[in-house]
């Protein structure tokens, strides 16, 4: 069985202003089969391990060869266009 991962670049996150870490591109592994309820605890879980595992990587090309090297399918997620809304001050007092 092929293992399937995603490459994707972590957006910026929404309660923050600054961009940082967000330059990084990372691989992570998608789930093989659904979580199940533990029937004690209630929590989700599984034994595909794979998928707590997150890589990261300086660039796409770097994140897209080490996938190739070690023989993973794979698919790239684009980031957002960043979209800048510019406003004055005074535009809070219409």
């Amino acid at each position: 069985m092929t293992k399937t991962a995603r490459i994707f670049q972590k957006p910026k996150n929404a309660m923050q202003s600054g961009r940082a870490r967000t330059t990084s591109w990372i691989l992570e592994f998608e789930p093989v089969r659904q979580q199940k309820a533990d029937p004690l605890t209630g929590w989700a879980g599984g034994d595909a391990t794979a998928t707590q595992l997150r890589l990261s990587f300086e660039t796409l090309e770097a994140a897209t060869a080490y996938a190739e090297r070690e023989g993973l399918a794979f698919h790239v997620i684009a980031a957002p266009e960043r979209k800048l809304k510019l406003q004055a001050y005074a535009d809070n007092f219409r």
